[in-house]
Parts: structure tokens; C-alpha cells; sequence
């Protein structure tokens, strides 16, 4: 169990939602049983805590209507047929012509997404208010296969360290899957280009100062034994899974929040699953995750 310290704060009660969650009893994750049902209490839950990590920012849904077992797939436009509760922001593509992306801002667009099928929630980098300019640095590190986790934790220590010496607090997220996300709030002032740029030459100067452990190569061949830098969250119109957003994966993990000194403990990047809300509201609600993702910091010059 991980310890985190707590304060007298309220945990949040679950969300109020008009929206009806239908065919409850439809088995989401066929391996560990878990219902849609299961899978939308989950959400209620965690709502209060999701929405300021998920919400008002364009999204990208990974929906799977039969089940993670079955057919699932990226959504990231809506033509109307999710109701008022989901909203629409206007991207510009490159060709110029303007896309209704999806914005959530309020518990019953987050339901509705789940009565809709939807497992996981993946955000831009960027809010609604201006799309153009970052309010964060992800950096997913993934490890090849044959790796263990603690090659991921030592990859996570070692990045946050050479992050602050450039000036930049760092916040750990367990993923869900095989790496962690080490991320970097921003005030949005950079805008996409320079945010890519100084992305993927930090990850190039990692990979050069330790090339046994790290890599930014793009072609698998070359991340052979190595944990891979994946900068390509941070660029314009990319997503990264947003904190306590289920996965499609068989024992139904949730990408979680924590702290440096849990990153030196935790047995795995999937530690938390559905089925844990209670926990994982309670953690949010600790005095060692109350500040959690919040820095005021812009890009340095590197």
C-alpha cells in the first residue's frame, strides 16, 4: 500500500449525473469481469477529480461499444450524436478548413462519453481557450519489451533530474500500461512549434548523454534494450492519456497521479485499477497530491 500523507480534506462525493447509463450488465473487460455498469461508477467518481485534468481541452476518445475485447477506436470529431452534454471546439487543419473537435467540461459530458462506450480519455496538451499554446511537457518514457520497471523508474528519476536543472518541476503519472509520464505543467505562452522543437532536442540530448539507457530513434529496430523518449505528445493536435482515465487493457488499470517518493516504491505502472475510485479519491484529496500537476514555469531556452 502506498502511503500518502492526509488532511482533513472532504473527499468528493460522487458526481451528480442526469445521464442514464444503459445495459449496465455488458461485461467491458471480459478477463477480470468488469461491467459497464462498474466501469461508469468508476467515472462518478472520479469526476470531481478528472475534470480539471480532462476538461474544457479538446479529447480524443478510445471507444470500445462491445467491449475492450472487441472492435475499439479512436474518436476525436463528433458529428452531434452525443448530445448537448459533449461539446465541440474549431481546429483549424492544415489545409485550412476548420474540424469540430470534442471538449468535455462537466460530469454528464463525462458520462455521456462512458454511455457511449468510451474506455479511455486522452487530452491535448493545450485548453480550449487558446488551442495554439501548451500548458504542458509530457514525456512518455517506454520501455522496450524485456524491460522491467525498474529500468522505467530509474529512466523517471533521472529525467525529472535533468528537467530541474533547466528550471522545470516535474509530476510523475503511473500510465496504465508498460512507462510513466513525466510531465511538466506550462503557462501557455509557448506555442506548437517551439513546444515540438524543444521537445524533441531534449529528448535527443537524453538519448545522446546516456545512449545505453535511452533513445529518441522513431524506428523500433533501434530501441532495442533501451527505454524509448516519446516527445510526440507534444505537438500540436497530439494526446496523452489524461489522469484517472481507465484503460482498454485486460485488469482494467487507470492511469493515476503520484508522488517522486512513491516512484521510488510503486511494484508497477498498473497498480491502480477500476474498482479503486474510493482510493484513488482519497489520494487526490491528500496533502502529498494536493499540489500535483501545478506549477507556474514557461519554457526555458535550451
Amino acid at each position: 500500500m502506498l502511503e500518502t500523507e492526509h488532511h482533513a480534506a472532504e473527499l468528493p462525493a460522487p458526481a451528480t449525473s442526469n445521464v442514464a447509463i444503459t445495459n449496465r450488465d455488458r461485461v467491458i473487460y471480459p478477463e477480470s469481469n468488469i461491467t459497464k455498469g462498474q466501469l461508469a461508477d468508476h467515472y462518478a467518481l472520479m469526476a470531481g477529480i478528472m475534470l480539471p485534468w480532462v476538461g474544457s481541452r479538446p479529447i480524443s476518445l478510445v471507444r470500445c461499444p462491445q467491449g475492450r475485447a472487441k472492435k475499439c477506436f479512436f474518436q476525436k470529431h463528433d458529428a452531434g450524436s452525443f448530445g448537448d452534454a459533449v461539446h465541440h471546439v474549431g481546429v483549424v487543419e492544415k489545409d485550412g478548413h476548420e474540424e469540430p473537435y470534442l471538449y468535455i467540461d462537466d460530469a454528464d459530458g463525462l458520462l455521456t462519453c462512458v454511455q457511449m462506450g468510451t474506455i479511455e480519455f486522452h487530452g491535448w496538451g493545450a485548453r480550449i481557450e487558446d488551442v495554439e499554446k501548451a500548458d504542458r511537457l509530457v514525456f512518455d518514457l517506454d520501455p522496450d519489451e524485456g524491460l522491467d520497471f525498474e529500468n522505467v523508474r530509474a529512466a523517471a528519476f533521472q529525467f525529472r533530474d535533468i528537467l530541474k536543472s533547466i528550471g522545470l518541476d516535474t509530476f510523475p503519472m503511473v500510465t496504465g500500461g508498460k512507462g510513466v509520464h513525466v510531465i511538466a505543467p506550462l503557462t501557455p505562452r509557448a506555442e506548437w512549434p517551439e513546444v515540438k522543437d524543444f521537445a524533441h532536442r531534449l529528448a535527443q540530448a537524453v538519448a545522446q548523454s546516456d545512449p545505453e539507457h535511452f533513445t529518441a530513434a522513431l524506428p523500433k529496430a533501434q530501441r532495442k534494450g533501451r527505454i524509448f523518449v516519446d516527445y510526440l505528445r507534444n505537438q500540436r493536435g497530439a494526446t496523452a492519456v489524461t489522469p484517472y482515465s481507465a484503460r482498454a487493457r485486460p485488469t482494467a488499470p487507470v492511469a493515476a497521479p503520484i508522488t517522486w517518493k512513491e516512484m521510488g516504491m510503486i511494484a508497477s505502472p498498473s497498480r491502480f485499477h477500476v474498482g479503486d475510485a474510493a482510493e484513488l479519491a482519497e489520494r487526490a484529496s491528500s496533502k502529498a497530491l494536493s499540489g500535483w500537476g501545478q506549477a507556474s514555469q514557461a519554457l526555458p531556452d535550451l
